[in-house]
């Protein structure tokens, strides 16, 4: 077995492995990513994040594996924590770009901690699907943010079944064939709301989720009328922030960016 250096993260209790590969010498599949993600026999975290170069004209290349060790297209905490690994090992100066599968992102540092990403253009707004979920009719709301969300608004958050009916929605015909994660929001205010997340690959609730907190907060706009920006908590205590532009058309945005901590818990090795 080799030794594995890695670095600890965590956007807003979301928690990743960080690995630096741009020598191109790391070769994981999907298994070994698994094991890392592995919260028992590994380091323990909701997924991997590795430290590419640049195909094109980014500063870098991020490539995200969830904890069951498929490959993602985005994801929006784990974009924070990416940027300020890689402004670590790397260095920048106040922002840098990396490419994703999703899209080329931008990140900006903050004060502290922080760091505010620009996300790419969502696609794929779907209001107020009628679905039958386990049984039961729920109003659903689609839209696309890096990665594919539906959204249930619920009056009760800390009750609601988020992974009974989080991973119904997950599996829900209507996203076939890649399914799509699933959010629960509840509205505290006119820009603010608090949300709960199942996440696609992780295969459970997670205590945050950067893309699914985009999501959720431009559904809540679209269908309140909100002004940027909202604010979203998540259930790891968090409160994230959501910036947008609106554009003429129903369910469309622009310049959307997520702003929120990106913090470094511990670096280590691991046999592999």
């Amino acid at each position: 077995m080799a030794k594995l250096s890695f670095v600890k993260m965590n956007g807003a209790g979301n928690d990743f492995v960080l690995l630096d590969n741009r020598a191109g010498k790391l070769r994981l599949d999907s298994a070994a990513i698994a094991r890392l993600c592995d919260r028992h026999r590994g380091v323990g975290a909701d997924g991997v994040l590795i430290l590419e170069p640049a195909q094109e004209s980014a500063d870098h290349r991020m490539r995200y594996y969830n904890a069951d060790g498929g490959e993602a297209e985005m994801c929006g905490n784990g974009a924070r924590c990416f940027a300020r690994f890689a402004r670590n090992v790397a260095g920048a100066n106040g922002a840098m770009t990396f490419e994703t599968p999703a899209g080329v992102i931008r990140a900006e540092f903050l004060d502290g901690e922080r760091v505010r990403i620009e996300m790419v253009t969502p696609t794929d707004f779907s209001p107020n699907l009628k679905l039958t979920v386990e049984g039961e009719a729920l109003t659903v709301h689609a839209i696309n943010t890096g990665v594919p969300h539906a959204c249930v608004f619920v009056d009760d958050l800390e009750h609601a079944p988020v992974v009974r009916q989080g991973r119904a929605l997950r599996f829900h015909p209507e996203f076939a064939p890649k399914g799509s994660n699933a959010n629960f929001i509840h509205v505290l205010g006119p820009r603010a709301i608090s949300i709960r997340t199942y996440e696609r690959g992780v295969e459970n609730e997670t205590l945050a989720c950067g893309t699914g907190v985009t999501a959720s907060a431009l559904i809540h706009a679209e269908l309140s009328g909100a002004t940027s920006p909202v604010a979203v908590t998540v259930r790891g205590g968090d409160t994230l922030e959501v910036g947008f532009k609106r554009g003429a058309k129903p369910g469309e945005f622009s310049y959307v960016t997520l702003c929120g901590p990106a913090d470094f818990v511990f670096a280590g090795e691991i046999e592999i």
